[in-house]
């Protein structure tokens, strides 16, 4: 009966250890599962953690800055259909933030503004330009208008007539070719001016010219300076258009070797305006309009256009004074400037009288011509 005990205990505790093996068997596997739950779920937590930094840790976009980016549209979108932004324009583009959410943003160009006071300067200058050219051509116009007004007065108020010519009427310096254009132009009349009324107008009046087929037929002035005339009008009133004067240094009888005459030349054509004809292919082909008329209240006399020519502001063709030798070289310096070819001879006897008037603002048009037949008036 002992034996049957001890076998009997002995049994039980293999079976209770067995027990014992197996529970610790299932509870190393629920251990196990468990962890294994609990790393799946730490996995998934990574990864959406991930899935959450990647969509915030996207491209970081400067606005400042011209540049083109891809941006996804929707989650599974392909490369080809990525959406292409040019951050130079304005644009409504969609930028995903977080899974399943979209969001608009509008992406605005900068534009650079002038400062205030760059827009007041640059309005100031223009404003002030517009205004100055306004008033230039209000005065010009106003001038222009007077000198009209006083042109029309001194010719309807002055006798001015072609005279035949007389006993008193010489030729001056004949020249020797019987060829020479000189006879054909001393056949044209002289004109004789009345200057009583232009004395008591303006007693620095010292003779009249005319100029055939241009508008100067006015009378010339002589003061003690070349500067009065260049803005002071025939009545002595200050206007910008000026009057036709003789060089202060030249003999008011008109007698030296070169007799020098300027006005200016006004756009209208007034003054010495329409001079610049004579340089015209057209109006040197009309050989009678190479001829200039002069009346003084001493003598009429009759000058042939020799010479017309542009050129550069300069002094010697407006020289005075000369040796022989000097004046030889003169006259066939300036005839040698001539565009044209008027068929003129030259020596140191003849007088020449110099007309010259602006071109532009730096160069003249001059017209020379030799003194060909005169008149006593007495």
């Amino acid at each position: 009966m002992s034996n049957n005990n001890y076998n009997k205990n002995l049994t039980d505790k293999k079976n209770k250890t067995q027990n014992n093996k197996t529970k610790k068997e299932n509870t190393n596997e629920i251990i196990t599962s468990s962890k294994k739950t609990s790393d799946k779920v730490k996995n998934s937590n990574n990864t959406n953690t991930n899935k959450v930094n990647s969509t915030n840790n996207k491209k970081k976009i400067d606005y400042n800055e011209s540049i083109t980016s891809e941006i996804p549209l929707k989650e599974n979108a392909t490369t080809n259909n990525k959406k292409k932004i040019d951050y130079n324009e304005n644009i409504t583009s969609e930028i995903p933030l977080k899974e399943n959410t979209i969001k608009t943003v509008v992406v605005k160009k900068k534009k650079r503004k002038l400062k205030t006071w760059v827009w007041i300067v640059i309005a100031t200058f223009f404003l002030s330009t517009l205004l100055i050219s306004i008033m230039e051509i209000a005065f010009w116009g106003k001038d222009n208008h007077k000198t009209k007004e006083i042109i029309n007065e001194v010719v309807n108020d002055t006798s001015v007539e072609e005279v035949e010519d007389n006993e008193k009427t010489e030729n001056v310096n004949e020249p020797e070719d019987e060829t020479s254009d000189y006879w054909y132009y001393i056949s044209f009349p002289l004109i004789n001016v009345n200057f009583d009324e232009l004395i008591k107008k303006n007693s620095d009046t010292i003779s009249w010219i005319n100029v055939n087929n241009t508008n100067i037929n006015y009378p010339i002035v002589h003061t003690d300076n070349n500067d009065f005339y260049l803005n002071h009008s025939y009545d002595k009133t200050y206007n910008e258009a000026g009057w036709v004067f003789l060089d202060y240094r030249n003999n008011s009888s008109l007698s030296d070797r070169n007799n020098i005459i300027y006005a200016h030349s006004r756009l209208d054509k007034t003054m010495f305006g329409s001079l610049s004809k004579a340089l015209n292919q057209a109006w040197y082909t009309n050989k009678d309009n190479h001829i200039i008329r002069l009346s003084t209240p001493t003598e009429n006399t009759l000058w042939q256009i020799f010479s017309v020519y542009v050129i550069p502001e300069e002094s010697y063709y407006i020289t005075i004074n000369f040796t022989d030798d000097a004046f030889l070289e003169f006259l066939n310096t300036v005839k040698g400037r001539s565009r044209y070819n008027f068929n003129t001879e030259l020596n140191v006897n003849d007088k020449i009288l110099t007309l010259s008037t602006c071109y532009s603002d730096t160069e003249r048009t001059v017209v020379h011509a030799k003194l060909i037949k005169r008149e006593s008036r007495f």
